[in-house]
């Protein structure tokens, strides 16, 4: 069973997301809120294992929480997913960075957003190749800005570690990059969590945000 929380400030859209989540089998729905100081407080309580989160609400919003998430140990197995109505703007690229595993716009169809559920909660990340293209070049303005930390552990990867991350920051999942470098889905797994050990990447989001970072692409 996937225990979800829902935070958004339209009563409209949670009630929609609610029948989403309840019609589902593997789904359990154990609160909403309807700003992130409630939200917060929700996840303390019933530590779901992910959150459908908006990010525009009143007083503490979703990056907000996001970063509230990220800095409390006794939220670091929430997962979360960012519901917007928007596919990209400067909050997609701060919530990536503040520890977001995903995206999904508002007016997708109900079975994609609960596959995007099980995704997520199964530490996958969820970007779509459309809004990854346009984090990179949000982010690339960001460098040539001077923002951007380095990347710590970036080092220790190997080559083909390093070439994993620059595929998972594509948006594809390790079966597709498996069947584009001809592996075992296997074998791209294994290189792509030792990446994440290496990188201390909390899921594979973070790795996407980590190969911005460090400038990696895939070759050709």
């Amino acid at each position: 069973m996937i225990r979800v929380a829902l935070a958004d400030d339209e009563a409209i859209v949670r009630m929609g997301l609610r029948v989403l989540v309840e019609r589902e089998a593997d789904l359990e729905l154990v609160g909403e809120a309807a700003d992130g100081a409630t939200a917060l407080d929700l996840l303390r309580r019933t530590r779901p294992d992910v959150l459908l989160l908006d990010i525009r609400m009143p007083g503490m919003d979703g990056v907000a929480t996001l970063k509230a998430i990220a800095a409390d140990p006794d939220l670091r197995d929430v997962r979360v997913i960012v519901v917007t109505t928007f596919e990209i703007d400067r909050y997609v690229f701060e919530s990536l960075q503040a520890g977001a595993g995903g995206f999904i716009l508002k007016e997708r169809a109900p079975e994609e957003l609960a596959h995007a559920i099980r995704v997520v909660a199964a530490g996958e990340a969820l970007l779509s190749p459309s809004v990854t293209r346009r984090v990179i070049g949000v982010f690339g303005r960001h460098l040539a800005d001077g923002i951007g930390p380095a990347v710590a552990g970036l080092d220790e990867l190997t080559p083909r570690e390093r070439e994993m991350v620059a595929w998972v920051a594509t948006g594809r999942s390790n079966e597709e990059i498996a069947r584009e470098l001809v592996l075992s889905p296997d074998t791209v797994r294994t290189h792509v969590s030792r990446a994440m050990v290496k990188l201390h990447a909390r899921d594979r989001a973070q790795l996407v945000v980590f190969a911005m970072r460090a400038g990696l692409t895939i070759p050709g």
